[in-house]
């Protein structure tokens, strides 16, 4: 059952071939299998989850209409609140946390029936690249246990990955989806900024942050995103457009179309990196796709421009957990001055408060205008030259990592670290729709993506491009062995 697409799953549910009870006690037992080595799950909602299964067969049985995702399990990313559960953004800070609402796009899950299984580890508030940043434990490679999932959304990508769950919910903001969807062989997409609300996600950058969701195949993406992609009234920057026919628009072909291709900026690619995306090139010219050479030599610029703002972000966003009104109290704390002090240092991790520091530096007074307007500045011209580049092209491919996965506490130096997000940034700059599919493996074992990027709006181009390319571009294995 594991190995069916999300669609196949609901089918068999739906033509009376397996329960509700059944599928959710085939994938809770899978879960419970496979979460401790892979690190990939803070909770799992076994008895909940039973539960909505046998009211789920009742309701099939009272011949009641069902959702479009009925039966079908689902996990979620610890940032995203689900109401009367535990939410702690892999942070001591919010341990004993329970969430007082649900997110928007989790109460557009459960209002269409689906199972939601329990929810996934990630990098503290969301913030790092490897999913070793969680203050429980690390989040680990279903291909290969000694690497990384990527991060930050790691959790979700490796229970995507293992077959725990088709679905699962990751949040990007400046890769944390795409990255990850690369180094474990899932299809990770970024809606464009508002499609998805924001509204019961904990924000780290409110203008770059993106919920979308991690799959096995670009058509159950198109599938949960003509669900997610609503627009919410709780969200003022919600996207007010109604959901595209996704499932529609990815069988369309792409004789014709064109390509960009930014080599200016992905001239630094190690060789094995590079063989990979010119065969992928290949298959897409195979499709009928000319491919043309776009200038997005601003981006080089992407690195600092993204670090110095959303750190800004994060350090306004993260001042609300002073020790006060929700979250871990310091015992040690004497008086006001001593709850705020000791409540952030002892339940922040090192790599938030470096994020934090790093972000009330360049807001300061003094520093202001040399970093933080600046770096806005720029962030408009980058946005500039993406329209410019879409002139001449329907849709822009770049790799999605600068390399495979790499191995668990193997890079030390912060700034190596944040160069892994290279590729990804771009987007979240720019507000556009861009997803990550597989295109191969590094010495056949490690999984390797790229990614397409199109304009604002162009969620459901983005996923055609991706379905066809897939269609196209098979290769095995597509499960990890071990999981298989």
């Amino acid at each position: 059952m594991h190995t069916l697409s999300a669609r196949e799953i609901n089918r068999l549910f739906l033509e009376g071939e397996a329960s509700a009870v059944e599928i959710a006690t085939h994938f809770l037992k899978r879960i419970n299998d496979h979460k401790d080595e892979l690190g990939c799950f803070i909770s799992v909602f076994d008895e909940e989850v039973l539960e909505r299964a046998k009211a789920l067969d009742e309701k099939k049985a009272a011949g009641k209409p069902l959702g479009k995702l009925a039966a079908v399990p689902v996990s979620i990313k610890d940032n995203l609140q689900y109401s009367g559960h535990k939410m702690t953004c892999a942070s001591e800070f919010l341990s004993g946390y329970t969430s007082p609402f649900t997110a928007t796009c989790v109460e557009h899950l459960l209002a269409e029936d689906a199972l939601i299984m329990g929810k996934t580890n990630l990098d503290e508030f969301a913030m790092g690249s490897s999913s070793e940043h969680s203050a429980y434990f690390p989040v680990k490679n279903p291909w290969d246990l000694k690497r990384t999932p990527g991060g930050s959304s790691g959790g979700s990508a490796a229970a995507v990955a293992a077959r725990l769950t088709p679905i699962s919910l990751g949040t990007d903001t400046g890769g944390s989806i795409r990255q990850p969807a690369s180094f474990t062989g899932t299809v990770g997409f970024k809606p464009t900024y508002g499609r998805v609300s924001r509204y019961g996600l904990v924000a780290f950058g409110s203008s770059l942050d993106v919920v979308g969701p991690f799959t096995n195949s670009v058509e159950d993406t198109a599938y949960v995103m003509e669900i997610l992609g609503r627009p919410c009234t709780n969200d003022s920057t919600s996207y007010q457009q109604l959901p595209e026919p996704y499932l529609d628009m990815i069988n369309q072909p792409l004789q014709g179309k064109k390509i960009g291709v930014p080599w200016n900026f992905i001239q630094g690619m190690n060789g094995e990196a590079l063989q990979l995306f010119k065969e992928a090139l290949a298959q897409l010219e195979n499709l009928g796709c000319e491919i043309v050479d776009i200038d997005l030599e601003l981006l080089n610029h992407s690195i600092p421009v993204y670090y110095i703002l959303s750190t800004a972000e994060a350090s306004t966003n993260l001042a609300r957990f002073d020790g006060v009104r929700y979250g871990n109290r310091s015992k040690d704390a004497k008086n006001l001055d001593e709850i705020y002090e000791l409540s952030k240092k002892e339940g922040f991790g090192p790599e938030v408060k470096q994020r934090i520091i790093l972000g009330t530096f360049v807001l300061s007074s003094e520093h202001q205008e040399e970093f933080y307007r600046k770096a806005q500045r720029v962030r408009t011209l980058i946005i500039n030259e993406y329209k410019r580049a879409f002139t001449s092209c329907d849709v822009i491919v770049t790799p999605t990592s600068p390399n495979e996965a790499f191995e668990l506490d193997s890079i030390k130096d912060p700034l190596n670290m944040y160069l892994q997000d290279l590729y990804t940034i771009g987007a979240n700059l720019a507000g556009l729709p861009a997803v990550s599919v597989p295109c191969g493996h590094f010495e056949g074992t490690l999984p390797y993506g790229i990614q397409f990027f199109g304009r604002q709006g162009d969620d459901s181009k983005v996923l055609q491009f991706a379905h066809q390319f897939e269609q196209e571009h098979t290769f095995e294995p597509k499960t990890p062995p071990r999981y298989a």
